[in-house]
C-alpha cells in the first residue's frame, strides 16, 4: 500500500505537514486505511492546521484572519460541501453531517479565544487553559471515532498533557513569547527570569524536572477518566508518555525532550493494539 492511497491527491500536503509534527502515526496508517477512512485522517490534518494557527503564528492578527477563514469554512461546509481539501473530504462523509454545526465551530472558536493569553499562573491554571481549545478538539475527534454518545474526558486530558509537554520543548525557542510553557508559579519558585530560558542551568533544569514530575502525575490520573481514543490519540500519547519518562531520568531534561524519541517495533505494535479496540469497540 501507499503511504496514503486517498483518491483525494490535494489532502496530500495537508497530511504531510501532520506527519511532520507526529511523525510516529505513519505506523498507524497502516492499521487506518487511508482508502477506507480518507475522513479520520483529514479530520487529524484539520485538527493540525487549526493548532498550527493557534500556537505556530506569532502574529495574533494573522492567527485571527486564519481562524476566521476557518470558522468560516466549516460553518458552510455542511450546504456547500467546502471549499478546502480537508473540508471537502470530511463533509463527503455523512458523520461530518450528522454533528451539529458547534461542535466543529468550538474548536475554532476556543483557537481564537485563546490567542490573547498570557502566562498561566500555576499548572493547574495551565490545564485549565489548554482545555479550552484541546478539549472542543477531543470531543469532535471522539464523536467522529465513537459517535456522539462516546464520552471525550480522557482524550481530552491526554490532548492537553501532549501539548504542554510539546510547548515544554520548545522553550527556548519561546522564551519571547506572552505565553510561557512554564507556568509563573514555576518560574517564580526558581527564581528564573525570562531571559534565563535560552540558557542551560541548574534552576532551568529544576524547573523543567518539576514541570514534568506534574505531567506524569497528570497522566497517570488521566487513565482514570471516561472514554475512549482513537488510534491517533492513543499512539500520539503513548509516545508522548515515552519521552516524559526519559527526560525525567535525564541530567538535561530539555536536551532530551528536544531530540525526541524514535518510533520502533513498540510504536507499531501500540497502534495494532489501539487499532484492535478501536475495531473492537464496534465503532468504525
Amino acid at each position: 500500500m501507499s503511504e496514503l492511497a486517498i483518491s483525494h491527491g490535494a489532502l496530500q500536503s495537508y497530511v504531510d505537514k501532520w506527519l511532520a509534527v507526529q511523525p510516529a502515526q505513519r505506523m498507524a496508517l497502516a492499521f487506518v486505511d487511508p482508502a477506507k477512512y480518507p475522513g479520520h485522517i483529514a479530520l487529524a490534518a484539520l485538527e493540525q492546521e487549526l493548532l498550527s494557527a493557534a500556537y505556530g503564528i506569532r502574529e495574533p492578527q494573522v492567527a485571527l484572519g486564519k481562524l476566521n477563514w476557518w470558522a468560516e469554512e466549516l460553518s458552510g461546509a455542511a450546504a456547500s460541501g467546502g471549499r478546502h481539501p480537508l473540508t471537502q473530504v470530511l463533509f463527503d462523509d455523512e458523520r461530518a453531517h450528522a454533528m451539529p454545526a458547534e461542535r466543529w465551530l468550538a474548536p475554532v472558536m476556543a483557537a481564537m479565544a485563546q490567542l490573547e493569553e498570557g502566562t498561566a499562573a500555576d499548572f493547574p491554571a495551565q490545564l485549565a487553559a489548554a482545555d479550552t481549545l484541546h478539549g472542543a478538539l477531543a470531543a469532535l475527534e471522539t464523536a467522529w471515532w465513537y459517535g456522539p454518545g462516546a464520552a471525550p474526558e480522557r482524550a481530552a486530558r491526554v490532548a492537553v498533557l501532549g501539548h504542554l509537554l510539546y510547548a515544554l520543548r520548545r522553550l527556548e525557542d519561546d522564551a519571547e513569547r506572552d505565553r510561557l510553557p512554564l507556568p509563573m508559579a514555576r518560574l517564580a519558585r526558581y527564581d528564573l527570569a525570562r531571559t534565563a530560558l535560552r540558557q542551560r542551568s541548574t534552576a532551568r533544569d529544576a524547573a523543567v524536572k518539576a514541570q514534568l514530575a506534574d505531567l506524569q502525575s497528570a497522566w497517570r490520573e488521566a487513565v482514570r477518566l471516561p472514554g475512549p481514543l482513537s488510534v491517533f490519540r492513543a499512539l500520539e500519547s503513548r509516545e508522548a508518555e515515552r519521552l516524559l519518562r526519559r527526560a525525567c531520568g535525564a541530567a538535561d531534561p530539555l536536551a532530551v525532550l528536544q531530540q525526541g524519541v524514535r518510533a520502533g517495533f513498540g510504536t507499531t505494535f501500540a497502534a495494532w493494539g489501539a487499532a484492535r479496540r478501536w475495531h473492537g469497540s464496534g465503532a468504525g
